[in-house]
């Protein structure tokens, strides 16, 4: 792609030749065709789209959690694009059965909220998930009032479970009571603390996976 002030006769939208004129954000682009013919992606291109598919499958369901709460907008990125990017690079991985991703690696918010600190979660009857934390207020910008962000990921059914108000960072203590299609599956959990009506939001914590009874 190629941008320029003035051509031969001003910009131009539309195909001349072998390129493409439009405008794109307030300037004058040029795009050459796309090639035509067979093409057969290399194996790197191939294991690149893999990695992306994978990632892009995991992260959708946590749209409206990432776009929230994972890290800052930079430029022209979204915390949507930065949430795909970072676990393009550091969160899925090639196996023999395919690209996997690697939970204790995965991240449901980024910031510099004060995060789980002595974090714990222990299973019960009832497709219950009991919770502890040591109440860190004051630490940082962390308050008492911060609310706990829950996610549970069962990976056999490739569903979701998502609280972003289980209890306040003081209570030290909550529990979640998950949906019946969740009993019996083994399920990954992430937790992180956010400040109420705002953005702000702790780097999340690998709960780990635990058993639903």
């Amino acid at each position: 792609m190629a941008t320029f002030e003035k051509g031969i006769l001003g910009g131009f939208s539309g195909k001349v030749g072998n390129v493409v004129g439009s405008r794109w954000r307030g300037k004058n682009v040029m795009r050459s065709l796309p090639q035509r013919g067979n093409y057969t992606a290399t194996a790197k291109q191939e294991e690149q789209r893999q990695k992306f598919k994978t990632v892009i499958g995991f992260l959708n369901p946590l749209a409206g959690i990432l776009s929230r709460y994972f890290g800052s907008p930079q430029g022209d990125k979204s915390r949507a694009n930065l949430a795909t990017s970072y676990h393009l690079k550091n969160a899925v991985v090639d196996t023999p059965n395919g690209m996997v991703m690697e939970y204790a690696k995965v991240l449901i918010s980024k910031g510099d909220l004060r995060g789980i600190e002595s974090g714990t979660v222990v299973t019960a009857a009832g497709r219950i998930l009991n919770f502890g934390w040591q109440d860190n207020s004051g630490q940082g910008k962390a308050t008492a009032t911060d609310t706990l962000l829950v996610v549970v990921y069962a990976p056999d059914l490739n569903l979701y479970f998502t609280d972003t108000s289980v209890a306040t960072r003081d209570a030290t203590s909550a529990s979640v009571t998950l949906p019946e299609f969740m009993a019996s599956f083994d399920v990954e959990v992430w937790a992180s603390f956010t400040k109420p009506e705002t953005d702000f939001a702790a780097m999340s914590t690998y709960m780990g996976t635990v058993t639903v009874l």
